[in-house]
């Protein structure tokens, strides 16, 4: 029997601050098809499963405590998903972003995360704001702690509550269908971008607090240019395209 910690599938649209799957069985109050392949996503969003590693049926199912049947199936919706690579008389792989990618996504992010500043800083009262200070200290724990997954949670919940000050329903919409690969992408830069990072959050909830829409927007999109640089640049740099 492993001793490794029970999965719990999700059910229902991911939360901006979830669980982080980890590797053992998974528990089956949802369909069992769909609480692997949330599972298998869970892990390579928080690095169980590494960017380029093999993904082997056998061991995968072993390690969820279900048959290889539904992990075939999981890992062919993540090819279809592009969370994973199927190659031909090799296998599966866990899909490696690439600068193209990771420039067109974060793009995206930025443009609905901008927007979702500037409506805070209209709409947030004290309250909010206090609430957002909370989940900073939150994030700067986890920055001490060198506690990546927990920086990573702790940024997605401070962005996503930044999006439910904007009391725009489409943005709260649009927002969660990237914030996984928002996830996945953040992960490895999670601690050395995050002193920087967490500055600038610092300076987005000051502008939000004295209701300052085109400050907060402005320093939203330096954010998160910022870290689409940062990231771009570091898997350039794997990938040999840096200098």
């Amino acid at each position: 029997m492993s001793d490794t910690p029970t999965v719990t599938a999700p059910t229902g649209t991911a939360p901006a601050l979830r669980s982080i799957a980890a590797a053992g069985p998974i528990t089956r109050p949802a369909p069992l098809r769909q609480a692997v392949y949330d599972a298998l996503i869970e892990m390579i969003i928080n690095g169980t499963l590494s960017p380029g590693q093999h993904l082997v049926e056998a061991e995968l199912a072993e390690r969820l405590g279900v048959s290889r049947q539904p992990v075939r199936e999981a890992l062919q919706r993540l090819q279809a998903a592009g969370w994973v690579d199927l190659r031909p008389a090799q296998g599966a792989f866990v899909h490696a972003p690439t600068v193209e990618e990771c420039a067109q996504l974060l793009g995206v992010r930025a443009v609905l995360e901008t927007y979702s500043a500037q409506g805070a800083a209209r709409h947030a009262t004290a309250r909010d704001v206090a609430d957002l200070w909370e989940l900073q200290e939150t994030g700067i724990a986890a920055l001490a702690a060198g506690d990546a997954r927990a920086i990573v949670e702790a940024n997605a919940a401070l962005h996503s509550h930044i999006t439910a000050l904007s009391r725009n329903a489409v943005l709260a919409e649009l927002i969660p269908q990237v914030d996984q690969r928002v996830r996945w992408y953040y992960m490895p830069i999670a601690k050395p971008r995050g002193k920087d990072a967490w500055s600038e959050h610092a300076l987005i909830i000051e502008a939000i607090a004295t209701g300052d829409p085109e400050r907060a927007e402005a320093l939203m999109r330096r954010h998160t240019q910022n870290t689409t640089d940062f990231y771009c640049k570091q898997i350039a740099a794997a990938a040999g395209l840096g200098g």
